[in-house]
């Protein structure tokens, strides 16, 4: 039990604050480790940023594990804005940011980015290297978040090793393929900590850069959030150009696609599992201009069912969808406490030295869209 606590903690212990000890309850996530494989790896991701992207992923994972007390969950922040790794770290009321980078100042770096920065100088080869170095125990930072959940967090730092990458994954090396060796940098670190997790769920950047496509690449489930505009619709139509190489404007691009270099890889494509209709409000009734939009997006998804049914995990387009209300107040108050929607109060709350009113009709609407979207994972 005592390597598996270790395990458990990652590097939390070489930054552990002395107030806030490996508790009894942390030790629920803590079971004996059989020799299984991951369940099953999420992704949310959209070509387009202000989808609610990452406030849809901090709500969902800490759901899912308030369900499901005895599933290990790891989350992985695959975004230099690191924001999901803030909101898990306490959020602004409770220097999440802060704590960030006291992660960030440890070595080895204790995020995805300080992985990455082990694999440049042996981007084809895996260096030897110890996961748990780079995997932080959000709950010793913040009591509002489940136990049974890791993070690797998120750093800036992937935005400055983009261009490194690049030029590393497209090098012309004999008898290596070296775009498969620099995607599956996350594949060899998820491999060597299979068996002491569940589900891994991942938030990813917009952009469709590197980074990005070594998750996509790792995922098996992606989840795509969507708004009730048109630059909503082209981003989906992208996201379906960009993963899966459909409706390219050339076939010159066909040879260069993500999907054909995956599949030449002998790799499997994650499929589309859920299409999240987010921000929805009372004001988009039957007939509104948003709701023609959200149509719109159903129904090119109906078509894409047809011509394409392999790229989704489910069989109807009802299947496939879910409406999540309009965070509102509830939304900002939760992200600025860094707390799921179950560990917050309705009422009068301090926020950054303003208060503002939480309703307790808003904080159910929450709770309810969020119950509807873990209830499909």
């Amino acid at each position: 039990m005592e390597g598996l606590k270790a395990s458990a903690l990652g590097c939390v212990e070489a930054n552990n604050p002395s107030d806030n000890d490996f508790t009894a309850s942390d030790m629920d996530c803590t079971m004996s480790i059989e020799d299984e494989c991951v369940d099953v790896r999420y992704t949310f991701w959209n070509n387009k940023g202000g989808t609610g992207k990452t406030s849809l992923a901090f709500q969902a994972i800490t759901r899912y594990a308030e369900k499901h007390p005895s599933k290990r969950v790891l989350a992985i922040d695959i975004c230099p804005q690191a924001n999901l790794s803030e909101l898990f770290l306490g959020g602004l009321n409770n220097k999440g940011s802060d704590k960030l980078l006291g992660r960030h100042g440890l070595v080895p770096r204790c995020s995805l980015g300080g992985y990455f920065q082990l694999r440049l100088p042996s981007p084809y080869t895996p260096p030897s290297f110890d996961a748990h170095d780079f995997v932080t125990k959000p709950s010793i930072y913040n009591s509002g978040i489940p136990g049974n959940i890791d993070l690797v967090c998120g750093d800036p730092l992937l935005e400055l090793q983009a261009n490194a990458v690049n030029t590393l994954a497209n090098q012309n090396i004999p008898g290596t393929n070296a775009w498969i060796a620099v995607i599956d940098w996350l594949k060899t670190f998820l491999d060597q900590v299979e068996a002491e997790y569940d589900t891994v769920f991942m938030d990813c950047n917009p952009s469709f850069s590197l980074y990005t496509q070594i998750a996509l690449a790792t995922t098996d489930q992606i989840i795509l959030p969507v708004m009730a505009d048109d630059s909503s619709r082209r981003a989906i139509q992208n996201a379906f150009s960009l993963i899966y190489g459909l409706k390219l404007p050339s076939e010159i691009y066909a040879s260069y696609a993500f999907a054909t270099k995956l599949k030449e890889a002998g790799r499997a494509l994650p499929k589309v599992h859920l299409i999240a209709k987010n921000r929805i409000t009372q004001y988009m009734g039957s007939a509104s201009a948003y709701r023609a939009v959200l149509y719109a997006i159903q129904s090119d998804i109906v078509m894409l069912l047809k011509t394409n049914p392999e790229i989704f995990s489910f069989k109807t387009a009802d299947a496939g969808f879910v409406e999540i209300r309009d965070f509102q107040t509830t939304g900002v108050v939760a992200f600025a406490k860094g707390l799921p929607f179950s560990k917050l109060q309705a009422g009068k709350q301090a926020i950054n030295g303003h208060r503002v009113q939480v309703k307790q009709d808003y904080l159910t609407n929450s709770i309810n869209s969020m119950e509807l979207l873990v209830s499909h994972l």
